[in-house]
């Protein structure tokens, strides 16, 4: 008597994007945390800790977060991140916070003293602003995550 083994195929579910998504407290604790912890999900994915992507990435979330720190708080309330990476090649950054009443512009930023969304519009290829219904906004911006001069995404 032989054994035969029996190979029995399985439909292989679509792997979904790669995506990150994290409650912070709304604080400078929060937003330091934020950043960082977008830069370990990068590495994570196979981006360099020390590229130059990276680093546009956590100058982006630095920023995002410290407006949703500094002019999204509500009492009680935190902020959310999110990462996921596209398939048009770029990460899109995601930072919602519960004041939807301040609506983000670059001027206006940079005309109060800060200096945050000036600094995202020369790194992303693109950002802007969403309602979060009931109540809050989403400040999103999408950074290139092709290497330079290689033209696909690193490692994935």
């Amino acid at each position: 008597m032989t054994s035969e083994s029996v190979q029995i195929e399985t439909p292989q579910q679509p792997t979904p994007a790669q995506q990150f998504t994290q409650l912070f407290s709304a604080t400078r604790r929060g937003a330091r945390l934020a950043r960082l912890l977008a830069v370990e999900q990068l590495v994570a994915w196979g981006w360099p800790r020390d590229g130059e992507r990276t680093d546009a990435v956590a100058l982006v979330v630095a920023e995002l977060a410290a407006n949703a720190v500094m002019h999204g708080r509500l009492d009680g309330r935190g902020f959310r991140l999110g990462l996921a990476l596209l398939p048009s090649g770029r990460l899109r950054i995601e930072v919602t916070d519960p004041c939807g009443e301040r609506l983000p512009s670059a001027s206006r930023e940079a005309v109060e003293g800060g200096r945050g969304l000036v600094i995202v519009d020369a790194l992303a290829a693109d950002w802007g602003v969403h309602p979060y219904p009931p109540s809050g906004k989403t400040v999103w911006a999408e950074v290139s995550a092709m290497r330079a001069g290689v033209g696909r995404p690193p490692c994935w």
